[in-house]
This record gives structure tokens, sequence and C-alpha cells, in this order.
């Protein structure tokens, strides 16, 4: 059976004890079915794995002690910052889980005048927590060791000034990704909303020194164009 890999916000170092509790002491528990002696690998964004031994479960918790560590290597050379515009339903959860397992190092959530999601303090704080789950799940499925962060959510021109080297996904554009140069610097990369973003955004960000490129002859869904993109983008430039 292949050692399960869990994210834990603390401290691990080797010989010391951790209680897992909460979501990943159910899956543990009452999904893998794990008990005393078995093996389990914890990670805290460090960038270390640390293997660990179940030494007892509860009904809702259990104690591992940390047995050792190692480093991991498989961060991309490519450090892509991913502006993803407010989705509805799963599109969001879909794009942001694909991202972290595409290597990309930082995602900010974006309003763009297309948005269709509204999002009051309450409902966004609720929303950032999910969409950190996700992240984390993505991190722990993927074997990722570097947390990607999430940033607050951004209006489309704040956050394009931030960009060094930006893409933005245009299905009017006539250039593609493998007529740009390697970029030095990490690349910002946005693709639209449902129902596209406008030509004055698309101009904004122009203005803002972003490349304009399309993915082929076909329109993808907002969910499915940063994907398809972040693919490219370690074909060509990252670690595919």
């Amino acid at each position: 059976m292949r050692i399960p890999r869990i994210y834990q916000a603390t401290d691990l170092v080797s010989g010391t004890e951790v209680e897992i509790r909460e979501q990943q002491a159910h899956h543990l528990l009452r999904v893998l079915r794990c008990k005393p002696g078995n093996l389990v690998i914890l990670f805290n964004g460090d960038g270390y794995d640390y293997s660990a031994e179940i030494l007892s479960t509860a009904r809702h918790s259990l104690r591992v002690r940390v047995t050792g560590s190692h480093a991991l290597a498989n961060e991309s050379p490519l450090r892509i910052h991913l502006g993803i515009p407010l989705a509805k339903g799963q599109r969001m959860d879909y794009a942001i889980q694909k991202a972290v397992e595409l290597g990309v190092e930082w995602i900010t959530p974006l309003m763009t005048d297309r948005s269709v999601v509204k999002l009051d303090r309450k409902r966004l704080e609720g929303k950032r927590e999910h969409w950190h789950q996700v992240i984390l799940s993505a991190c722990e499925q993927s074997g990722r060791a570097r947390v990607p962060e999430l940033q607050p959510l951004q209006a489309l021109p704040e956050w394009s000034q931030t960009a060094l080297f930006g893409v933005v996904l245009d299905p009017d554009d006539a250039h593609s990704l493998k007529e740009l140069h390697s970029p030095a610097t990490p690349v910002h990369l946005v693709a639209g909303p449902e129902g596209g973003l406008t030509t004055q955004e698309i101009a904004m960000l122009r203005a803002a020194g972003f490349h304009g490129v399309k993915l082929g002859r076909r329109i993808l869904r907002t969910e499915t164009a940063p994907v398809a993109a972040l693919a490219a983008m370690q074909l060509l430039w990252g670690d595919f």
C-alpha cells in the first residue's frame, strides 16, 4: 500500500511526537484504516518530507513519531504566478488543484469586469479557507513539499502591475506560447472568466507589458485554459 502523505502546520523534528486530528485523522483512520505501526509521511511546506510511525489511535485522532526527513527537489525551475478570475461551482477548485499539480508558486483570485461570482467578506473568508484546503490536498497528492502561496483577492489592474513577465490568454490573438522567449523572471499568467476578458481589460494588460497568446483554434473553458497553458509552459520552459 502506498504510504499516505499528510500536511501538518507545525515544526517537524526527528524523534518528536505529533498529534494528527480533524480531516487528516478521519482520512487515516476511517478511509485508510491505519493502525499503530503503520507508516505515514508528513510535510509542513519547508521543502522536506518527514517519515513517521503511528504510535496510537483514538476515535478522532492519532499520534505519530517523526523518524527521519529528506529534502525534495521536485519544484519546477519555472516560477509561475497564476491569476484566476472568480468562477462558479467547482470550476475554481479544479483550476486551483491542477495548477498546484502543474507547479505554480503563487495563486491569486481575481475580480474582473465579467466575473459572475460576488463574495461578501464572510463568504470570501470561507472560500479562502476552502481554496487553501484544495491547495494542501493537491500538494499531498502530487508530492510537493512547498505549498503554493494563496494571495488575497485582487482586482485585475492591481494584480497586473506586479508582473515582470506577463501572459494573457486571448483566443483572438495570433501569437502562440512557443513564439515567446524563455522568461528569466517569474511569469504572471491570466485567463479570462466565463464570458472572457473585455477588450478594455486586454488593452490594459498589454499596456502593462503582458504578451497575448492563443491556445490553438478552439475556445477553452475558464477552468481548462490555465491548465492547458501551464502544461505548455512546463513543456517549453519548465521541467516537462
